[in-house]
């Protein structure tokens, strides 16, 4: 990898980044785009901007999602540049007691799916009970500081069930003879708040010929960390996962996240100074493929029944912009009969979410939001489609605020009803998409 500072001079300062970018087109502020970030990256490098309050702040309003990285002519690294920097940023920020309490629940919690499966706990109760109905209607959110009321308008719709749902350590593929041998990475938010999802991907997955294992024990891949510039906890929780997987036999390891499979193919980059990890982390990224990535490979096998449903295809920014996976998704989607797809104006900008960025920007992240949900109802879908967990909860929070039900699937949940629809004979999924 090239130093920082060539890295910063690959910029020439064009400004075809500037309307790809959320914030500047939020603001119009030249310190919030990606030309005007990497001219502070420049200025404090060469010590002539203090690394203070304001600079900061301008840091920490990116969103991260490469949009910059797509239209940037001259193929500047911003994701490298902003994560480098933002690692600088943590080691000296002095944030205030707030700021800091917020960042350590966050980042005490979100990585961990035993504490997220123990927390979920009560959030299914406060939500079962009529509690948080009332509380929404009582008008009190609003005399909470906008991070914490962010906690509540963020809260996925959970059941006591979803709570107990796991997949098995190993499922063989369903005809009984493999072509192919996956291992899956269950992932943290996807594993405690969105449980359908990894089993749709192991049933479908075992549908098309492969063996799917699941190693035990798995914890967070990094991805919040690294993004948010915790380097050293995202090394430690990659150092963790490819421990994980060691023995295992998959040739190909699947994620369904898109966030989660960036960073996951950044291992070989994040542990390149590790004399005990740096090979097998290269090893280990050379072997990851976003499920879709994955299963556009494979001729497929396992008949599809008809979904007659309107789908808005959302792309992950993380997902489009940093794996630049576009087309996989959609091809599953189209292959699926009777689901007529629609494409969503703008739909290469963020929606928000930005891994904790809802949490830790708000403001910023709602009038983002806005934008995106008005461009997925203009096209008046059954459902939207997204292959982050982040994007669906921020959309369906912003929807669910405007008095509207939006109901939203992973498209290897909508790959799953179909095949599971033609396999039993049944006209309809065999789960709601909700």
């Amino acid at each position: 990898m090239r130093n920082y500072r060539d890295l910063i001079s690959d910029c020439v300062h064009c400004g075809f980044c500037l309307p790809a970018c959320p914030t500047y087109v939020s603001w119009g502020n030249e310190m919030d785009s990606p030309r005007g970030r990497i001219d502070l990256m420049k200025g404090v490098y060469d010590g002539v901007i203090p690394l203070d309050a304001a600079t900061i702040g301008h840091f920490d309003t990116c969103l991260g999602c490469m949009a910059c990285v797509t239209a940037c002519p001259s193929g500047v690294r911003y994701d490298v540049l902003i994560e480098s920097t933002r690692a600088k940023v943590e080691a000296v920020a002095q944030r205030g007691p707030f700021d800091r309490a917020f960042r350590s629940l966050i980042f005490g919690l979100m990585p961990y799916p035993a504490r997220l499966r123990l927390l979920a706990l009560p959030l299914v109760a406060y939500a079962k009970s009529g509690l948080q109905a009332l509380v929404r209607r009582s008008g009190l959110l609003r005399r909470l500081p906008p991070r914490l009321a962010q906690l509540d308008a963020l809260l996925p719709s959970l059941s006591f069930a979803d709570l107990r749902r796991d997949v098995a350590p190993f499922t063989a593929a369903k005809d009984g003879r493999a072509r192919a041998r996956v291992g899956l990475v269950a992932g943290c938010v996807q594993r405690a708040f969105f449980p359908n999802v990894n089993a749709a991907t192991v049933r479908v997955l075992s549908a098309e010929g492969c063996d799917v294992s699941v190693p035990p024990g798995q914890g967070c891949c990094g991805a919040l960390s690294l993004h948010a510039g915790r380097l050293e906890e995202a090394k430690r929780f990659a150092r963790a996962l490819i421990d994980r997987f060691d023995g295992s036999s998959a040739e190909t390891i699947v994620i369904n996240a898109a966030g989660c499979g960036s960073a996951l193919k950044e291992y070989g980059e994040l542990l390149a100074d590790d004399p005990a990890y740096a090979e097998r982390a290269r090893a280990f990224s050379a072997k990851v493929r976003d499920v879709n990535e994955f299963l556009v490979t494979l001729e497929p096998q396992a008949p599809r029944g008809r979904i007659e449903r309107r789908v808005a295809y959302h792309d992950a920014c993380h997902l489009a912009h940093a794996q630049r996976i576009r087309e996989a998704p959609r091809t599953l989607l189209r292959s699926i009969p009777g689901l007529e797809l629609l494409e969503i104006p703008q739909g290469e900008m963020c929606c928000g979410s930005a891994g904790t960025y809802n949490l830790l920007q708000p403001a910023s992240a709602r009038e983002i939001g806005e934008r995106k949900v008005d461009n997925v109802t203009s096209v008046a879908p059954d459902l939207i489609a997204s292959a982050n967990p982040g994007c669906t909860i921020q959309i369906q929070s912003i929807a669910r605020e405007r008095g509207a039900d939006l109901a939203a699937a992973h498209p290897i949940e909508l790959l799953d009803a179909a095949i599971s629809s033609a396999c039993d004979g049944a006209p309809t999924p065999r789960y709601p998409l909700t």
